[in-house]
């Protein structure tokens, strides 16, 4: 029994009869994501675990070599095209083109063994030739899917190509900053600006350290790009070069 008035004996039943106490309700409504908060040791891997991953450098690799091998296959796709349309009505220019059509696939090929020793890819070349392909006749080339996917894969290696310069130019910038430390002084080239070379001489400690901070995040900056272009990499290959190879995990 309860003494007093029935009022404060039922505020008091119904709050020791609730299915849930105030802690429970918010955790419900709201619910925790403690785990997926980012921590400091989680953000200082984020920033620099490309510089401990031989991933990284293994797209870095592949986009400055991407570099000369852009110049090499525009100078010849350059020289075969122009010379073989232009030389099309007689048979010299037939058979320049039909070079041209093998050479990009055996170029698509060399792209796929780079893509599978540098890039996170395993693939396998492609089985689309016809009889008359696989017997040496030009026909099963042309018909070939992979021989068109191919060569869209080398025209965009342009792409990459321009990337690489880019890269490589960071990372020689970046990598002089820091050697500040060592060379003191030391002039670091910008460029020119309106014909004037724009010149920066490291002379003092402050200097320094300044250069070598620039150095080490233009350098961080640039393998973090490598990552991001490496991945863009690995998605043309997987879908101008070939099919994923049986058992990888390739998405």
């Amino acid at each position: 029994m309860c003494p007093g008035s029935g009022s404060t004996c039922a505020r008091v039943t119904y709050r020791r009869h609730l299915p849930f106490s105030i802690g429970p309700v918010n955790s419900w409504m709201m619910p925790s994501i403690a785990g997926r908060q980012p921590t400091l040791r989680g953000s200082i891997a984020a920033v620099f675990g490309p510089v401990r991953s031989r991933r990284t450098y293994a797209n870095l690799v592949y986009l400055v070599l991407a570099v000369p091998l852009t110049m090499v296959y525009w100078s010849l796709f350059g020289f075969g095209m122009l010379f073989g349309t232009l030389l099309s009505v007689v048979l010299v220019g037939v058979l320049i083109l039909a070079v041209m059509l093998l050479m990009v696939r055996a170029l698509a090929g060399l792209e796929r063994w780079l893509a599978n020793a540098l890039l996170a890819v395993s693939l396998e070349a492609p089985n689309d030739l016809t009889d008359s392909g696989e017997a040496g006749g030009l026909r099963g080339y042309v018909d070939a899917a992979s021989t068109w996917r191919g060569f869209g894969f080398l025209l965009l290696k342009m792409f990459l190509g321009i990337v690489g310069v880019m890269l490589a130019y960071g990372l020689i910038q970046g990598v002089t900053l820091l050697s500040a430390v060592v060379r003191r002084p030391l002039d670091i080239s910008f460029g020119e600006v309106n014909g004037e070379p724009v010149v920066w001489t490291v002379e003092t400690v402050p200097e320094t350290a300044l250069a070598m901070g620039a150095g080490a995040g233009l350098v961080l900056f640039v393998l973090h790009l490598a990552n991001g272009f490496g991945y863009v990499a690995e998605r043309m290959a997987l879908a101008l070069l070939g099919t994923p190879a049986e058992g990888s995990a390739i998405d």
